[in-house]
């Protein structure tokens, strides 16, 4: 049975320009958290939109490697989701799907929202509060870094 798992920060930048990021820039994570993000590439598709597939190698205690399928590409609200296709991740979960959504509070100030969905391969499987840490600590820099440019 699917659980959830979810995260939310607090931004200061645009929800256009943090949701403009992922859509069009994610490849930058490399250059911009490179202690956790060593190869970021676009394998199948023409741009990140829904359909396309991207492959992944970040460290989380050791390096790891994930290709997950674009499932959903929102503009009007500004989400994304993911979907695992195959990788160490698969290891722990039967599934796995992550949504990011930008979400404009009013006033320039706005929010983050990391949802998870997940089937545990089995009961030994961790929730996957390190996937969590690592967006919330994705999210913070990434605002500061778009605030900045």
């Amino acid at each position: 049975m699917a659980q959830q798992l979810a995260v939310q920060t607090e931004m200061k930048s645009p929800a256009d320009k943090f949701y403009g990021f992922f859509k069009s820039n994610m490849s930058n994570l490399v250059q911009l958290f490179p202690e956790n993000f060593k190869t970021f590439e676009l394998v199948e598709g023409n741009d990140y939109s829904t359909g396309s597939v991207i492959f992944c190698k970040y460290l989380l205690g050791s390096l790891m490697t994930i290709r997950a399928k674009i499932e959903a590409a929102d503009d009007e609200n500004k989400s994304i989701t993911f979907c695992a296709l195959e990788g160490d991740i698969m290891n722990l979960y039967k599934s796995f799907k992550v949504t990011l959504q930008a979400i404009k509070e009013g006033d320039g100030v706005g929010s983050v929202k990391w949802s998870f969905e997940f089937e545990k391969a089995n009961e030994a499987a961790p929730n996957p509060d390190v996937y969590a840490a690592l967006v919330a600590k994705v999210s913070k820099g990434l605002d500061t870094y778009l605030c900045n440019i």
